[in-house]
């Protein structure tokens, strides 16, 4: 499944709307998610959403969109 991560890049820092980023992964459930992104980086997760297929179709128009692996 694909999921798609809402964070924001530094963990010490307010969170701000504006300062929210994105990234793409491939696990086997939202906790798994959460859990790979927690262990490899230092953001602060602010959501994961697991997308369909129209979404996931859609969010690959987009030319930033790019599978993470850790």
């Amino acid at each position: 499944m694909t999921f798609k991560v809402y964070y924001q890049p530094d963990k010490s820092a307010r969170p701000v709307r504006e300062n929210t980023q994105s990234l793409y992964l491939e696990a086997d459930s939202e906790a798994q998610a959460l859990l790979l992104v927690e262990e490899n980086t230092d953001y602060n997760i602010e959501f994961v959403e697991q997308l369909d297929d129209k979404a996931l179709e859609y969010e690959k128009k987009n030319p930033n969109f790019k599978l993470t692996k850790f």
